[in-house]
């Protein structure tokens, strides 16, 4: 397939804005190792069909559900088994704020849906209309989402108010 200088510099703009939004969301979602497959999945995707996903309304959003849709499929197939979805990078603890320890594991308890909303709305600063957007769902399912995941990381974490 040969393409033209300025799809190739489109197509490089998109993913510059594209792949860190993809990749967070999708390592929320699925773990480090098996959401950077899925966000390398889903930008090959975008190149071999980017005639039609340039056009899109929601270009982000949809290879959002075509790097879910690997990840579960290699799930599926025990490529990997589920690992712990949030796994904070490996610096040296003066550079990193405290994390409360259990955190990870509590993250790793709620449903997908709860795990990839609180990670983009509170370790993020997404707004609910930016997730909400990037999800293809209403804002009231995002505050829905975070509500009960947050409740359930304070019954987890025992920190109830």
């Amino acid at each position: 397939m040969i393409h033209d200088d300025t799809l190739v510099d489109a197509f490089t703009t998109f993913v510059e804005d594209a792949e860190p939004r993809l990749r967070h969301a999708l390592c929320a979602a699925f773990g480090r190792e098996a959401g950077r497959d899925a966000t390398a999945h889903a930008l090959a995707y975008a190149w071999e069909h980017w005639d039609r996903i340039r056009e899109m309304e929601n270009p982000v959003g949809y290879l959002w559900g075509v790097g879910r849709n690997q990840a579960r499929r290699d799930r599926a197939r025990g490529f990997r088994r589920r690992a712990r979805p949030v796994a904070f990078p490996e610096r040296p603890s003066d550079v990193l704020p405290w994390v409360e320890p259990m955190l990870p594991e509590a993250l790793g308890r709620l449903s997908d849906k709860q795990r990839v909303v609180v990670m983009l709305v509170c370790g993020l600063e997404w707004t609910h209309g930016e997730v909400a957007a990037f999800l293809g769902v209403s804002r009231s399912t995002v505050q829905t989402q975070l509500e009960r995941g947050m409740a359930r990381l304070r019954r987890t974490l025992g920190a109830e108010r």
